[in-house]
Formats: structure tokens, C-alpha cells, sequence
């Protein structure tokens, strides 16, 4: 466990520079972002990066907005491609009309490449080929009136599809190190440079909503010296970041994504891919692949598509689901995490919300399915419903047969997530037409790469039409060198999760023994949310039961869980004692724990209350540590909230 706390507004882990999660070490810490407080604000140098825009992407759109705004009043959000950018400036101009203050959106299309070499007598060809489209980096610029930028960071945090940090240091490393006049934000206020003359290392397309026009080539300057490399103050975070040797050459991306994709398919033989792959980054092997494990013996790599985040797949999804079949509300079913259900209110006809998501609102779904098909028998009732298994943060799990049989009954498509469960603990995909991951979690571990993942079931009712729609839409964005740093991650996966699920188990075991819930009096614990305690019956429906060949095991109950207190005080003195990463995100090799509702409701909380989810719930997701150190970890912290309850008496 973490013998000296990471420190205020610092990256977990820590030294690690494109980390997804930031230092909330105190439960005021925790406030105090959610206020805006100046004290945790000026501290933030990272954050989960869906919801805090990391320092390269700022400092990138800072010289974007110095180059090509058209005044004092416009900011601007960066994409990877056209198609995104179009969806971002769609949505903006939608959402402002919905908001009553309608405002405009214009794209501008800018290519970046390393300087132009020298022309000393060699090969053009030569010289030409360094700037081959490979070391180029597109950007796809949404430009927007600033008092527009709170809907703007709506569609970068419920899409997922904002650049990753890696391609804006990929861009940054082929400007000059320091453009006159652009620096590097120190807080995260995204700021504005006075401008200056454009570069000819750059050419600009202003996109309008018919066609891409013709690239304007913009003047030029005199040329800027300098190294063309990011300068990196602490080598030692190269080091711990690529973990020299691990990685496969970035030549082999390709590589990596198909082994990913197999991976995630459950088809995956060989988990150490290195040796398919020759000194030069060029494959010498083929992947070695076998039956799925998912529970669909049809289920094959090509069924499977990768993100960049876990919620670019679940919006996805829903897109995918209003192109295919006719336009409907959706179901979200059960407390999901915060942006599945924003995105299903705000993109489409709406939804519907069954907040609980036990037995009782499938008897309410069946109801509203019912009446919906007597009101218009010709089309389904519903479009598509969504639900995690288990739910975060309650760790409920979905009567998924009795959904599916719904689902079969009045023709709409379930939609799965199982983040949290993962497919070495259940085996959800035969209940679901598509199947969702955030494989920024527990899939990557290292909490230093986002990724996403959508599996389509070959044996669903709409494979056909789904998979269709896939060939001809679907837009690999998913950057290349994230997608090498997750392959690497991502090989040792099972091995973790094993580790894992011991441990969070053999710590449930010891809280829910001190809490209200087993019985024991004057406990300062009400509840132990783990699937092991909580709709157990419907986690064994899907629990993996097969023993691993590899291990002799068989499907665990997943490393997360959350606790809620008899009163607020002991959640706080809880949280703030336990010796542990603290900060957003889960899934990581490391415990890290969150007061969630203040992070993810802090706006509603009254509202989250009606469905269980505690302001003082404490969610945590439990590491590799050593399960002794892991359990006087918690012994303190549990001391630490009885300890409180004893002054209030």
C-alpha cells in the first residue's frame, strides 16, 4: 500500500506522463474540485482524461486557437478526424439550440509535418519521403464561440473521441519546442497566446457542412531552429513509461490491434506477441488463435472493433443502434455510470431509466414494453437496452435471461457492459447483441492508456444488419501508439485479474464481517456492495464456471466494491485514513479508492440518493498488493471511522 501520499493534483501513478488518474488524497480534496476551488484547481497537472483535458492537448490547442481563430471569442476542441469533428460541431450547434442560445461551429483541417529538409544536392525523392503521410499528424480543429465551451467538453466527456495526449505530443514533436509565444499551460484553464504569423510547416483546410474545400497553403516564415522533439525534464519517466523492451516497434501497430482484438475476443493463444515480429517491426509469424472462450463459439477478431475509451465504444453503440433500426427511446437499466445514460438522453428520442435495475423494474420494463407495442404494433417498443454487469457503483447484477427473453419477445437489441466484470470472471456475451469495454481498466492495469472495446455477437438476431453497418461506417481512431502500449498491458491480463479477485475478495470478506449488514453491532459499515453479497443469483447465472486449464480456476467476483457508513463523518475519516491511491478511475494493478457520488454526482446528489447510491459511499477498486498489507490497510482506515463515531456518542 502507498506509504507516503501522492501529492495534491499529481498523476497516479505516479511519474508517469500520460497517466489517467490525479491525486485526490482527502475527501475536501475531493470537494474542492468539484467546487472549483483555486487551492485543487492550480494543483491539477492531470486527471482522468475524458473529464480533465490533458497539459499536450491544451498547450496544442492553444497554438491552434493563437494560429486560426477569427477573434478574442472563439476556443476550440481537437479531433482525429473529419467525420468526429462534424459529430462535435453538430452537436454543439444542436445542444446550444436545445439550451435556448443558439451559436455556430466551423471546422478547419490542419496537417502537421516535420520540416522540410534541406535541399543540399540530395534525392528529392529522399527529401520527400520524410514527410511521408506516416510522420504527418492531421487534426481536425472544431472552432466555437468561448461561452460555448461548457457544451463542447459535453461531447469530448460523453464520447470519448477527443485526441488522445499521445497524438498531441506527436503533433507538439514536430512544431519547434517552444512556438514564439505559445507555453505550456500551468493550470487547467485552457489559455490564450497573442498571435503571430503563420508557418509554412502547416496547411489549413476550413471545412464547411457541404465538402471538404481545397488545402490553403499558408504563407511562410523564416525558418525556426530548434530541436523537433518534446523536451522531457525527467527521463526517468521514459523509462518507467515504456518499460524498455516490452514494446513492440510502433511499425508493428497493425500487429498489436489485431492481437488486441483477439485478445479481446477470447480467441488469443500465444499472449506474448514479440516473437512474431522481427527486429525491423515487420511480422515473421502469424498470431496463434484458437476457440473463443466467450461463451460463442463463432465470436472471431473481425467481430470485434477498438476505441480509443470505453465510452467512445458505448457511444457508439448507441449510434450504431439508431442507424439500424428504427429511431426509439433506449432503456438504461440499473444505475450505470454517469455518461451511459447522458449519452442516451441527449443523442436520439431519449430514454428510459430504471434506476435499480432488480427484478422489480424488469417487471416495470415488461409493462412499459407492453404498452409501447399496443400503441404501435408495427415497430419495436424500444430501441436498444443498456446495462453493466455487474453496475458501478452498487454492484448489481442484471437478471440478464429474463432480459434477453425481452429483448427476443419485442425485438430490440441489449446492449452489455462489462467493465467490471470482465470475461475471465462471467461470460455475458451469448445475452447480448453488442457487448461493450472500457479496456482502459483492469484490461490495461497500468492506468497510463485509454482503450475501448465493442463486440458484436455472431449468433444475435441483427448480426447482419450490425455487422454491415460496421463494414461500411466504422473509422479506426484508435491512435497507434496507444494501441502498442495497450497491447503490452494488456498481455499478463489474466494473471492480474486472478490476483485481483483474491484479494478484493479475502478484503469484502473482513469489511462485511464489521458491517450492519452481517450483523455486527455498533459497526460503522451499513453495506458491502460486491457481487459476491449483492444479486448473487444473477452474477452465478453468468459466473465463468469452466476451470482454466492454464491455473485450475474458475470465475472470481472482480476487484471492485464500495461501502457506504452510518453516517458521513465515518466516510470521510474512512477515506482520508486509508493508505491507498486516491482518485479517479479503477481497474488499476494498484488500490486505488474514490468518494464516487462526489466525483460523479457532486450536481445531484439528492437525485443519486433515490437510487441507493449514498453521498458518502466510498468505492474502491482493489490492486496486486500483498493481501496481508492490503488488510491492515483497511484495519486502519476502519479504526479510523470507529474511532469517530466514538467521539459523536
Amino acid at each position: 500500500m502507498v506509504e507516503n501520499q501522492v501529492a495534491l493534483g499529481l498523476s497516479v501513478p505516479p511519474y508517469t506522463p500520460h497517466a489517467i488518474s490525479v491525486s485526490l488524497p482527502t475527501w475536501r480534496d475531493n470537494v474542492g474540485y468539484e467546487e472549483g476551488e483555486q487551492r485543487v484547481v492550480d494543483k491539477m497537472v492531470s486527471g482522468y482524461p475524458r473529464f480533465f483535458i490533458h497539459l499536450s492537448i491544451k498547450k496544442l490547442a492553444a497554438f491552434c486557437e493563437q494560429k486560426y481563430t477569427r477573434g478574442d471569442d472563439e476556443k476550440c476542441m481537437l479531433f482525429s478526424t473529419q467525420t468526429i469533428a462534424d459529430q462535435c460541431r453538430t452537436f454543439i450547434q444542436r445542444r446550444s439550440v436545445t439550451l435556448g442560445a443558439p451559436v455556430t461551429a466551423r471546422l478547419v483541417h490542419l496537417k502537421i509535418c516535420p520540416e522540410d529538409k534541406q535541399n543540399d544536392g540530395g534525392d528529392s525523392k529522399s527529401d520527400q519521403s520524410l514527410a511521408s503521410s506516416s510522420s504527418c499528424a492531421d487534426l481536425h480543429i472544431v472552432f466555437f464561440p468561448a461561452d460555448a465551451f461548457p457544451i463542447a467538453k459535453e461531447f469530448w466527456q460523453h464520447t470519448g473521441l477527443g485526441i488522445s495526449s499521445r497524438l498531441a505530443e506527436k503533433c507538439l514533436s514536430l512544431l519547434p519546442v517552444d512556438p514564439p509565444n505559445v507555453q505550456r499551460p500551468i493550470s487547467p484553464t485552457l489559455g490564450r497566446t497573442p498571435g503571430k504569423e503563420p508557418n509554412r510547416h502547416y496547411s489549413a483546410v476550413k471545412s464547411r457542412p457541404t465538402s471538404p474545400p481545397a488545402a490553403v497553403q499558408l504563407p511562410p516564415t523564416p525558418p525556426l531552429t530548434g530541436s523537433f522533439a518534446v523536451e522531457d525534464s525527467n527521463p526517468d519517466s521514459v523509462y518507467l513509461e515504456e518499460r524498455y523492451g516490452r514494446n513492440l516497434p510502433i511499425h508493428a501497430a497493425s500487429l498489436a490491434k489485431r492481437a488486441l482484438r483477439s485478445r479481446v475476443a477470447g480467441t488469443l493463444i500465444k499472449g506474448n506477441i514479440c516473437d512474431c515480429v522481427n527486429d525491423s517491426g515487420s511480422e515473421k509469424n502469424e498470431l496463434v488463435v484458437g476457440p473463443s472462450v466467450r461463451g460463442v463459439a463463432d465470436v472471431a477478431a473481425e467481430d470485434v472493433y477498438l476505441y480509443p475509451t470505453g465510452m467512445a465504444a458505448i457511444w457508439s453503440a448507441h449510434n450504431i443502434a439508431l442507424s439500424v433500426l428504427p429511431p426509439a427511446k433506449s432503456v438504461c437499466f440499473g444505475f450505470t455510470y454517469t455518461d451511459t445514460l447522458k449519452v442516451l438522453e441527449k443523442w436520439g428520442p431519449g430514454c428510459h431509466f430504471l434506476g435499480f435495475g432488480v427484478d422489480s423494474d424488469i417487471d416495470e420494463l415488461e409493462k412499459l414494453l407492453e404498452d409501447e407495442s399496443k400503441r404501435d404494433p408495427t415497430k419495436p417498443p424500444v430501441l436498444a437496452l443498456f446495462t453493466e454487469f455487474p453496475s458501478n457503483p452498487l454492484l448489481r447484477s442484471a437478471n440478464l435471461p429474463r432480459l434477453r427473453g425481452l429483448a427476443d419477445k419485442y425485438d430490440f437489441l441489449i446492449v452489455i457492459d462489462e467493465t467490471i466484470g470482465n470475461f475471465v470472471n462471467v461470460e455475458v456475451l451469448p445475452y447480448a447483441d453488442i457487448l461493450v469495454s472500457s479496456l482502459t481498466k483492469v484490461f490495461s492495469g497500468a492506468s497510463n492508456v485509454m482503450g475501448g472495446s465493442l463486440i458484436l455477437n455472431p449468433k444475435g438476431r441483427h448480426y447482419s444488419s450490425l455487422k454491415k453497418h460496421m463494414d461500411d461506417h466504422f473509422e479506426d481512431v484508435y491512435f497507434n501508439e496507444d494501441a502498442i502500449f495497450m497491447e503490452r498491458n494488456s498481455r499478463d491480463f489474466k494473471r492480474r485479474v486472478r490476483i485481483i479477485d483474491t484479494n478484493t475478495e479475502t478484503v469484502c470478506d473482513f469489511l462485511r464481517s464489521r458491517s450492519l449488514a452481517s450483523g455486527a453491532s455498533s459497526a460503522v459499515i451499513k453495506e458491502v456492495y460486491y457481487p459476491k453479497y449483492i444479486t448473487r443469483s444473477n452474477y452465478e447465472i453468468c459466473r465463468n464456471r469452466d476451470v482454466d486449464p492454464e491455473d485450475g480456476k474458475t470465475g472470481g467476483f472482480g476487484g471492485l466494491f464500495s461501502l457506504t457508513f452510518t453516517s458521513d463523518s465515518a466516510s470521510k475519516a474512512f477515506f482520508d485514513a486509508l493508505p491507498c491511491h486516491k482518485g479517479p478511475s479503477l481497474g488499476t494493478n494498484f488500490t486505488l479508492a474514490c468518494p464516487f457520488t462526489i466525483l460523479a454526482h457532486f450536481g445531484e446528489l439528492d437525485w443519486a440518493a433515490q437510487y441507493g447510491v449514498e453521498t458518502g459511499l466510498v468505492r474502491i477498486s482493489v490492486g496486486m498488493e500483498e493481501t496481508a498489507s492490503l488488510l491492515r490497510s483497511f484495519e486502519t482506515a476502519l479504526k479510523a471511522a470507529e474511532a469517530v463515531r466514538l467521539d459523536n456518542v
